[in-house]
């Protein structure tokens, strides 16, 4: 799986971001060999993706195997992804990832599986947990290296493998999720909640992020953000494109959504809440900084949640990484979709 092009000091002239500040940068040890590219950041971070999950022809999401994972690791490394935030697929693939970092590729941090009851989730996507078995299956989680644990908090009813609409409901009783949480917190690990309703017992709860979070309140955020929590908003998935013989409940739902972001977005910065950009299985890191910016935050503030603010709320620092561009992202954010040069841990991989 190692994905290797060369070694060295790799020198960087310009103007880092999102600081906006000039000079020059040096990653890796050797001999030096300047990069190409005007404008730089240290490495973008993916806080929610999944790296073993594929689509069909349908579009319905299922777990795939070691090859297709190894694959799409090294995809987001050559579009400059250092930092994964796996949060949710096949065990035993992202713990080794997480466990034995290769050369020239990203570190992952994992939540190992999906946790979510009977029926309130894709099929084939997760074996599901009563609500009896659910403390003891996430120290087992924990237990086997996962740093994080992922909760399907509220999901719609799904029949014959598909959500059904205007079905949404909690997965498990407020006791049930309130124990789970203390309980991987005990041991050591986080809680990333995919959560699509408001969110007040899930904060009360001490969540630590909120996932996709297209039904979060202001209250929410100011809970959120009072105890430095996070939300990821996945938008480039929320608000992908709409198809052209969509049914008009479906197109009222992504306006709605989309005012819920624009709205919701800039006032959790304001509320002290870090926002990390995130590309679930569906898009890639630069598009969904890129709707950020669609839907209210500044070029800077997108820039920052995939990089910096995710750096700092996920505890890793950048460890020789940098990607460059030969032109400035904070004028049109689609630049981060064509990186001059990355360099992953000292290594460079395009």
């Amino acid at each position: 799986m190692a994905y290797r092009e060369g070694m060295g000091a790799f020198v960087f002239t310009g103007v880092l971001l999102p600081e906006g500040t000039s000079g020059e940068m040096v990653v890796g040890q050797g001999e030096r060999t300047p990069l190409p590219g005007s404008y730089a950041v240290t490495g973008l971070v993916d806080a929610h993706c999944h790296v073993t999950v594929d689509v069909d022809r349908n579009h319905l999401p299922f777990l795939s195997d070691r090859d297709f994972a190894d694959r799409r690791v090294a995809e987001l490394a050559h579009d400059g992804v250092a930092l994964i935030r796996d949060v949710g697929g096949v065990s035993e693939i992202t713990l080794d990832y997480a466990r034995s970092p290769w050369p020239g590729l990203p570190v992952v941090l994992t939540a190992g599986r999906f946790h979510s009851c009977r029926d309130r989730y894709f099929p084939r996507m997760y074996t599901p947990t009563d609500a009896d078995d659910l403390v003891d299956s996430i120290r087992a989680e924990i237990a086997s290296g996962a740093t994080w644990v992922k909760i399907i908090t509220d999901f719609p009813q799904v029949a014959q493998g598909v959500p059904q609409p205007g079905t949404v409901a909690r997965t498990y009783d407020d006791a049930t999720l309130a124990r789970a949480v203390e309980a991987a917190h005990t041991a050591g690990a986080r809680v990333a909640a995919h959560c699509t309703l408001p969110a007040s017992e899930l904060v009360a709860m001490g969540v630590d992020s909120l996932e996709h979070g297209n039904g979060v309140t202001e209250a929410d955020l100011m809970n959120l953000g009072a105890r430095g929590g996070a939300w990821t908003p996945t938008i480039g998935v929320v608000m992908g494109p709409v198809p052209l013989d969509a049914a008009p409940q479906h197109v009222a739902r992504i306006a709605a959504a989309g005012e819920h972001y624009r709205h919701h977005l800039p006032y959790a910065l304001e509320a002290g809440v870090t926002l990390m950009a995130g590309s679930d299985a569906a898009v890639t890191v630069a598009e969904d900084l890129r709707m950020m910016t669609e839907y209210g935050l500044t070029p800077t503030q997108a820039i920052s949640a995939a990089t910096v603010a995710a750096r700092r709320f996920l505890g890793v620092d950048a460890s020789d990484d940098l990607v460059t561009y030969d032109a400035d992202p904070r004028e049109d954010p689609g630049v981060m979709s064509s990186p001059a040069a990355v360099v992953i841990r000292g290594q460079r991989v395009r």
